[in-house]
Parts: C-alpha cells; structure tokens; sequence
C-alpha cells in the first residue's frame, strides 16, 4: 500500500500534521481537509486508497461524511478509519452504523 493517496479529513492542523508526517515518513502520499465537506468532494476527485476521517468536524459531521461517501457508487468501496477521542459506545454505533 506504500505510495498509495491517503485522505485525512481533520479539522485540528496539528492533528493533520502529525498524520501526514508519519504517512509521509512511510511512503504514502497526502491530501488533505479541514471539512467533512472538502473530505467529501477530495475523495470524489482523487479516488483515494483510504481516509481517516475525524468524527468531530465543521460543517458536516465526519458521520454524515462517512454516509455521503457510502451513497455514492464512485466511493463506497474506499475503505474509512474513524478517528475520535470519543469513546462512548453510541458514537461508535453510529460510525459503524454509517458505514
């Protein structure tokens, strides 16, 4: 998967620094957003191999990113990893829930 596009969808630009540097150090390329919206439309367009969307975001909610992602054909597949410092139970029924 080296060298493959990763999404982070991160509003915190410390949050989305550290994880571009360790995806980078690794070998993968980047793109990036600060909106559950940008993080929508980037995955549209750039088809990546995989996002980290946070849950917790301006705008759309990386929930409802997540269920916007999962209804259209061109990005269902695109596998998504939650990012939260949430641990309630209900919030994680709803991402697994969305997708």
């Amino acid at each position: 998967m080296a060298g493959e596009l990763i999404l982070i969808v991160e509003d915190n630009e410390k949050n989305r620094r550290l994880a571009r540097d360790v995806l980078r150090a690794t070998g993968y390329a980047t793109v990036e957003a600060e909106t559950g919206e940008d993080g929508v439309r980037l995955a549209r367009e750039r088809l990546p191999a995989l996002v980290l969307m946070d849950i917790q975001l301006p705008g759309i909610d990386g929930i409802t990113a997540l269920g916007r992602l999962r209804a259209d054909p061109a990005t269902r597949a695109i596998p998504v990893i939650a990012v939260t410092a949430s641990a309630m139970t209900h919030d994680r029924q709803k991402i697994m829930a969305a997708g």
